[in-house]
């Protein structure tokens, strides 16, 4: 089974490459692990993402967060605190501003859902209790 050496892998169209390398890298921070003419791999948070270059995919007039998006729970809080700091300083484009979802209850969490240059909606969030993450 899965271990934490093991990364997590998603693919999604970008319709500018260089668009996308700037909004993954050099505005969330993640580090280019790999880059090709027909896509750019990044380690997400950990993880692997890879943008495939995608100049024919529709454009989404009005895009919706479900059901496709994709994004990290952090564990703590003080991460998804740092990310909304980021997002802040450097002027990533938000979909969905940070709000809490669920007060009250033991689903209780934070979102804020920030949207890439083809579109692809993230979502990052935090629950109060960790037993929620899954």
């Amino acid at each position: 089974m899965r271990n934490s050496r093991d990364a997590f892998h998603i693919a999604v169209p970008a319709r500018d490459l260089d668009a996308a390398a700037l909004f993954y890298n050099k505005m969330l921070g993640c580090p280019v692990a790999r880059r090709y003419a027909d896509r750019v791999t990044f380690d997400f948070f950990g993880d692997q993402l890879v943008c495939h270059y995608s100049p024919d995919d529709p454009v989404v007039e009005s895009p919706t967060l479900y059901p496709r998006h994709f994004g990290v729970t952090f564990r703590e809080r003080e991460d998804f605190d740092a990310l909304l700091r980021l997002v802040n300083l450097r002027k990533v484009p938000v979909f969905q501003e940070v709000r809490s979802r669920f007060g009250g209850t033991a689903e209780e969490h934070s979102t804020v859902v920030l949207v890439d240059p083809t579109g692809n909606l993230l979502e990052f969030k935090h629950y109060t209790d960790p037993r929620m993450m899954y």
